[in-house]
Order: C-alpha cells, then sequence, then structure tokens
C-alpha cells in the first residue's frame, strides 16, 4: 500500500511538474483559470505577436512576417474573409539612403448588408511591427534586447482581431463593408498605411472613415479618441455617451500619439485614433505583458465595438473639412446636425434618409445625356439643410463625380417637398443633412442602359 502511495505521490509530482513546465513556457498563469472568453481571447494575441521568438516584429523581419502569419490564421479562424496572403502583401519602398524598405500589410473583408451602402468601406487598421532587437554594451559584454511591443502594438492588434470577430458575428447588423489591416513598417515612417492607400487598394474613394488602434494595453493610465476634432466624429462620440458604455474615451484635441491615422487625413479621410496613450514603458525592452490591463482592453473593445457600428451604419460619411461638416454654420445661424437632433427631421412621415432617396431623388432624377453617352458614374454627395419650416435649402454637393451628375443630383433635392422639421430639446431647429446619391451605368442586352442605385 505504502508502495502504491509513493507511486501516485510521484506520478502526481510528475504531471504537477509537466503543468508548471508548460504554464512558463507558454506565459499562462493561474489566475487565468478566472478569464472570460474575451479576456483569455486577447491575452492569448497579446502572448503570441509580443513573445521573444518574434524579436520584436521589425518591419521586414522573420519576425514580422510571423506575426502576419498569426493575424491571418487567426482571422480566418473567424471567419473573416481575409484577401491577402498567408503572410501578408509583402511591399518594398526606397527609403532615403537608396535602400528598399520591405515590409508587408494584411488584409480582411466583412461584407455589408445594405444594398445602397455595402460598397462604402470603414477601414479598421493596427500597427503590425515594432523597433525589433538591439544590442548594446553591458559589462564590457554585448547583450542583445529584444523590445517585444506588447502595449505597442501587440494590444491593438488583439483588439483589432477581436473586433473583426464581433463585426462578422454580427455583420447583419452593419450597413457598410468593414476592412481589417495590419499596417507594416508603421512604427517608423506609416509605410503599410500609404503603400494601401496609394498601391494597393483601388477603391481609396470609396472609404467613408477609419479607425486607428494603437497602444491600448494600459487603461488604467486613460482611454483617448483623437479625432482631429471632427465635427461628425465627435458627433458619434457624443451620440454614445448617452448610451450605457462600458467605458468611455476622452476625446482629445491634441493628437496622443503619431500613428497611421495620419496617412488617412492625407487622403482627407476622416479618421480617430483609439488609444490609451504613451507609458513609462514605451519603446523599451520592458514593453512586455506584465503591464497589460486586459480587463480594461476588454472594455475598449466593446466600446470600439459600438462606434463602429455607429459609424458604418450612419446615414451620411462623415465630411472631412468643417466647411463641409454636416454641423456647418450657414447664414449666421447655428446648424444642428442631423445625428444631434432628438428628433430627427422626416420624410413622408419617415426618419430614415433612405425614403428620402426611394421616394423622391430616384423618382425624378434623369441620367444627364452627355453623361451617359460618355460612360461618367458614380456616387454624388450632397449636403443640403432642412430649415424650421420643413424647407430644403443650402444644396450644395461635398463630393461630386462630373458637372452633369452633380447638377442633376442637386437639381432634384433642391426641388425637394416640404420635410417635418428636426427638433432639440422639443424646438425646431435647422438640420444639416449628408446623403449620397449613386448613378450606375449597366449592361442590358447587349446595349448600354443605365440604372439610378436605389
Amino acid at each position: 500500500m505504502t508502495g502504491m502511495f509513493r507511486f501516485i505521490s510521484a506520478l502526481a509530482f510528475l504531471m504537477i511538474s509537466f503543468s508548471v513546465s508548460a504554464q512558463f513556457r507558454d506565459g499562462a498563469v493561474y489566475d487565468d483559470l478566472y478569464d472570460g472568453e474575451t479576456v483569455a481571447a486577447l491575452k492569448a494575441h497579446v502572448r503570441e505577436l509580443s513573445a521573444s521568438h518574434l524579436e520584436g516584429r521589425k518591419a521586414g523581419s522573420e519576425g514580422e512576417k510571423a506575426a502576419a502569419e498569426y493575424v491571418t490564421e487567426v482571422l480566418k479562424s473567424y471567419g473573416v474573409d481575409v484577401i491577402s496572403p498567408a503572410d501578408g502583401y509583402v511591399f518594398g519602398l526606397k527609403t532615403e539612403s537608396g535602400d528598399t524598405l520591405t515590409s508587408r500589410n494584411v488584409t480582411a473583408f466583412v461584407q455589408g448588408y445594405d444594398k445602397n451602402l455595402r460598397n462604402q468601406y470603414i477601414v479598421v487598421g493596427a500597427r503590425l511591427d515594432n523597433l525589433g532587437t538591439m544590442t548594446v554594451t553591458v559589462d564590457g559584454k554585448p547583450v542583445e534586447k529584444v523590445y517585444c511591443g506588447a502595449n505597442g502594438n501587440a494590444s491593438g492588434l488583439a483588439v483589432l482581431m477581436e473586433l473583426a470577430r464581433m463585426v462578422q458575428t454580427n455583420s447583419i447588423m452593419f450597413r457598410r463593408s468593414v476592412l481589417f489591416v495590419a499596417f507594416g513598417a508603421s512604427s517608423d515612417s506609416f509605410a503599410g498605411s500609404w503603400y494601401f492607400l496609394n498601391r494597393s487598394f483601388s477603391d481609396v474613394d470609396k472609404i467613408d472613415a477609419m479607425i486607428n488602434l494603437d497602444m491600448l494595453g494600459t487603461g488604467y493610465r486613460g482611454f483617448y479618441a483623437y479625432t482631429a476634432s471632427n465635427m461628425d466624429l465627435n458627433s458619434i462620440a457624443r451620440t454614445l455617451s448617452g448610451d450605457l458604455q462600458p467605458i468611455l474615451p476622452e476625446v482629445v484635441t491634441t493628437e496622443v500619439y503619431p500613428s497611421d491615422h495620419r496617412a488617412f487625413y492625407d487622403k482627407e479621410i476622416p479618421a480617430v485614433h483609439f488609444t490609451t496613450g504613451r507609458f513609462p514603458e514605451h519603446n523599451t525592452e520592458r514593453d512586455t505583458q506584465s503591464i497589460i490591463d486586459y480587463d480594461n482592453m476588454e472594455r475598449e473593445l466593446e466600446y470600439i465595438y459600438n462606434f463602429t457600428l455607429a459609424l458604418a451604419n450612419a446615414s451620411y460619411a462623415p465630411s472631412f473639412r468643417p466647411d463641409k461638416s454636416s454641423a456647418k454654420l450657414s447664414s449666421g445661424e447655428n446648424v444642428t446636425a442631423y445625428n444631434d437632433c432628438d428628433q430627427k427631421p422626416m420624410f413622408l412621415n419617415s426618419q430614415d434618409p433612405r425614403k428620402f432617396l426611394k421616394e423622391w431623388v430616384y423618382q425624378y432624377i434623369k441620367y444627364p445625356e452627355r453623361a451617359l453617352m460618355e460612360g461618367i458614374q458614380g456616387r454624388v454627395q450632397v449636403d443640403f439643410i432642412v430649415e424650421k419650416d420643413g424647407r430644403v435649402t443650402n444644396v450644395k454637393v461635398s463630393k461630386g463625380v462630373s458637372e452633369e451628375l452633380d447638377a442633376e443630383a442637386v437639381k432634384v433635392i433642391s426641388a425637394s417637398p416640404k420635410w417635418r422639421a428636426g427638433r432639440v430639446n422639443g424646438e425646431k431647429v435647422r438640420t444639416a443633412m449628408t446623403i449620397p446619391v449613386e448613378f450606375r451605368l449597366e449592361k442590358k442586352g447587349g446595349k448600354s442602359s443605365f440604372g439610378i442605385k436605389k
């Protein structure tokens, strides 16, 4: 009996030893047993992407390639349509020194459900690379330091992947399509986002907005949203703040940290940067898993999902320039943004602008003959104001296609019947709106014909 007890004890000791050994190999800890599914997934992503064997994910390195492969594999396992190769879209760019910088982007896609908006995109991006390694001399001996980048930016990539899972699961709720991009070569030059916008993605003009996720792992230090004071993006943030949220970001007017949103600003695409800001371990070898606040990351993820949903379902695309914003001023009197109205303007007893497009615009609009003959088509974005008495005024093109198509869209909208005015606190207000008018050519029976998208 004693011999049997010793055997069982020894076996138990070996099993415990093996378990502990495995635990320290994969970075897990006992407290992980109490994690929910989302926190467990976030931990697994950060653990893998900031592992020392990736050697800091320097742009062009094998570590960055392995990170790209990991992101691809995870997104595919979530059912997200990955449109880049297994190791990402590889690109090369000439640097000022004359060398070629090689890196890669991972791109994935969830299609929206709305036939009128699913060809418009919201881009969600996160930095893929980090600083890599550096050899320093300590006590006369060379020592290699690994910049693991747990918060910079394994945390943002982890949120991106879990956000993609949530969007894919609830894709029937998203009117616009959502692109998810892990940008390579971002740490020094934002090359990945530049390459995406200028070389690899052909429908840049159909990107309505960008959400940038960079450094989201130190929520105990704060949670921030930088919109470059974009009035429409701020309007969405204000609307969400009125609902029950697990966490609310502080909307700041000063850029917290330069990142890939800058490349989108350069293309005049509205962008918001969600971040927990700079931290003491930033760009040091101390940026490891131990500093990550996963509970707040989960709350940030839920808020960012709600923001993405609101942005993807907005009836109008956010405008880049203040003078074209849906919240602009006109004739010396304040104009209220459509989303800021307690009671939104109504056309034929409907608050949905699609009713106006279907029952008025597309009923009376005519394809200009010259544009039809020359095969010109596209999406005209039109701004207008619904006055307190219901009249439609100040009709202007904010994003045009051609002189003929622009003029036709303005003509039909300007002739609109009266609406029911929007209200704030029970009082009628002048309301600024933006709608897209689609002109599309089709081939029917071998002859050239046209259809206006409805």
